[in-house]
């Protein structure tokens, strides 16, 4: 097994490695042609930027091409063997799934079921780190999730960027972003797994800023890469302590000294921990990054969202879960952060006119419930809802991004109409947009419904405190209502409706086509078949744990998701042309600015410290060189003196040798 997982993680990175060193070669092959700043365009459109017009010369279309095979290729084999290990994990486990004990089982047992191999030990002089991976029905589960995402966006983006100079390069950082999360997924060391934990980081700050082109683009990419930056240095101190505590860094040594540490070393590690995962999974309040890294090419975006960055900090509460059961009061400040999170989130989407920004708030919401969940006590509906999640949220995106591939703008004012003319992306953005609003039988009904579940028994009985319960409770119903209503909402304004005019997207950073289009169709082949293939478990992934749904409160979250589908609907029958948002009221500002939480931390952290270097600069400028050049305007002022009496003038030299001596006469005559 060991060696199945270590080539599920070395073939994509080889992968990376050769499309980054020899898709370019020979020299002579590459192109001169501008680099695009938009999404690839078809043989009715043409792509006009800044920069230049060009669909690409022929030499670039090799390379493109050569890329291709070598990103798709071994993303497939490595998708492959990820399927098979977790068959094979599933049958060692006597087909367990995915929760190998329920969470007071996992707290007692202290240890992990699962297969374990060390390749090599570092002697770091005090705790050593351990090289080596880590196999069990948790790992394998998710490592599929990755595996299947990655490889839909890989064989999407042929088409997708298809004209695109950098594809080379692009598709070289997804197959290193995929191998950095499997690392993640399989990594049997705290420190191995922080590896591919900042890799992660690395690649999204490449992929955001993919068409770094315009400045907007690239500001996007910093603002990931330092909001994320500043949970990670949290998350490596937690790391230090649990590391420390336990004297090895070996999750599995971890997890068995768990009993053995005190409440206060388990808060302070599993607090720290939490402010890597806020980071990484977009949870109040280092939420903001996620919203603006729309800026990179929608494929990215359907693998941050669904499979790598946001569902990494979720996997590893789930790792280590027996620590942070151990840590009552990090589930409490977990809890309440899950429960601002999934609302404030479902807000603001329900207020978007972007139709990547209102999928964007809803990751935030819907890793919100998985937060939840594991804050109320199972572990088991997180990820499950991971899982699930990872399928409708990548099909969404890839529907998105087939409708701005045929529609030219993100923007849904110009859209609607289109359910004629995209039947198949119709057809699939439904079934995920059903699963989005866990609506039956599509896999978000069953996931969302194991949420709620842990969540309301949580009120009588779990780690959290009542208050604490209460909050979490109430928020994920009412988010339940507010998810329907934004989904809806996308849904009718995106394919029923007149068609609205044509509508470049007014701000680059969030990705847009500036393709001009004659006419509307279906995307290639390429985008369709990665389309059809995720709408197979967005819709039936749910049905693995049929048995398990508890009909009450399915029953209940079906009727509060109804009902706000169905007000929605009310508004929009009413004025189809008008935007069903209004139905906020005096709401829908703050809304659609996400709560101002972007100007509140530019208030309170941004522009402080831009005066704080403001000052730094004059200080240094004034001060420090000020000195510097003062010290040698005054060596020259002192030189120019000295030169007075050095002009080389003897008649000056006898005269000063005579006044000398006179001086000397006369002051020994009068002191005398």
């Amino acid at each position: 097994m060991i060696t199945i997982a270590s080539l599920v993680i070395l073939l994509p990175f080889l992968s990376a490695a050769a499309g980054l060193l020899g898709s370019r070669f020979p020299r002579g092959l590459r192109g001169v042609t501008p680099p695009e700043a938009g999404v690839p365009t078809d043989d009715t459109s043409k792509v006009t930027t800044g920069t230049g017009t060009g669909t690409g010369t022929g030499s670039d279309t090799d390379a493109n091409r050569r890329a291709a095979w070598i990103a798709v290729v071994p993303t497939a084999i490595s998708a492959a063997l990820a399927i098979w290990l977790a068959y094979a994990t599933w049958a060692a486990t006597g087909g367990s799934g995915i929760e190998l004990s329920a969470p007071a089982e996992l707290r007692a047992q202290g240890a992990i079921d699962g297969v374990t191999a060390t390749f090599t030990v570092i002697e770091t002089g005090s705790v050593p780190i351990t090289v080596g991976l880590l196999v069990d029905g948790l790992a394998a589960s998710i490592a599929v999730l990755v595996g299947v995402v990655a490889l839909a966006v890989q064989v999407y983006s042929v088409g997708y960027m298809r004209d695109d100079r950098r594809y080379p390069s692009y598709s070289s950082f997804i197959s290193l972003f995929t191998s950095a999360m499997l690392l993640v997924v399989y990594a049997a060391d705290l420190m191995v797994l922080y590896v591919g934990w900042e890799i992660m980081g690395l690649c999204s700050y490449l992929l955001v800023g993919h068409w770094w082109e315009d400045r907007a683009n690239s500001r996007a990419a910093i603002k990931a890469f330092l909001v994320t930056r500043i949970g990670d240095v949290g998350f490596l101190f937690g790391i230090f302590v649990l590391g420390a505590a336990a004297d090895s860094f070996r999750i599995a040594d971890v997890i068995a000294a768990v009993p053995e540490m005190s409440s206060g070393t388990l808060i302070a590690a599993t607090m720290l921990l939490l402010a890597g995962v806020a980071g990484k999974s977009a949870q109040v309040p280092l939420h903001v990054w996620l919203p603006d890294a729309m800026a990179g090419p929608t494929p990215i975006s359907a693998l941050i969202h669904a499979a790598t960055m946001v569902a990494a900090g979720i996997f590893v509460v789930a790792r280590l879960y027996p620590a942070f059961l151990g840590a009552r009061p990090t589930l409490d400040v977990l809890a309440v952060l899950a429960a601002l999170g999934m609302l404030g989130a479902a807000l603001a989407a329900l207020a978007q006119d972007d139709l990547k920004r209102v999928l964007a708030y809803s990751t935030i919401s819907q890793l919100a419930y998985m937060a939840g969940a594991l804050a109320a006590g199972s572990r088991s509906a997180a990820v499950f809802h991971l899982i699930t999640h990872g399928a409708f949220k990548a099909l969404l995106f890839l529907c998105a991004g087939a409708v701005i591939h045929a529609v030219g703008s993100n923007l849904m004012s110009g859209m609607g109409g289109l359910r004629k003319e995209l039947p198949v992306t119709f057809a699939a953005m439904t079934i995920g947009f059903a699963a989005l609003m866990g609506l039956p039988p599509a896999s978000g009904f069953f996931s969302k419904d194991e949420v709620l579940v842990a969540i309301e028994r949580s009120l009588s009985s779990g780690p959290l405190t009542g208050a604490a319960a209460f909050l979490l409770y109430g928020c994920a119903l009412v988010t339940v209502a507010v998810t329907g209503a934004y989904a809806t909402r996308a849904w009718l304004r995106t394919f029923f409706g007149q068609r609205g005019a044509p509508l470049p997207h007014p701000q680059p950073a969030s990705g847009a086509s500036h393709a001009v289009h004659t006419a509307v169709h279906e995307a290639p082949a390429t985008m369709r078949w990665p389309i059809l293939v995720l709408a197979v478990p967005a819709l039936l992934l749910g049905l693995a744990r049929v048995g398990d749904v508890h009909w009450g409160t399915a029953a209940l979250s079906l009727a509060v998701a109804l009902l706000g589908a169905g007000a929605v609907y009310a508004v929009w029958r009413s004025a189809p042309l008008a935007d069903p948002a209004r139905l906020l009221g005096p709401l829908r500002a703050p809304c659609e600015r996400a709560f101002y939480a972007d100007a509140l931390y530019t208030g309170l952290f941004v522009r402080p410290v831009l005066l704080l270097a403001s000052l730094v600069v004059r200080t240094d400028n004034r001060v420090v060189d000020g000195a510097v050049r003062g010290s040698g305007q005054a060596t020259l002022g002192l030189a120019g003196l000295v030169r007075l009496v050095q002009n080389g003038n003897a008649q000056l030299y006898i005269t000063g040798l005579l006044a000398g001596v006179l001086m000397i006469a006369a002051g020994a005559v009068i002191l005398r």
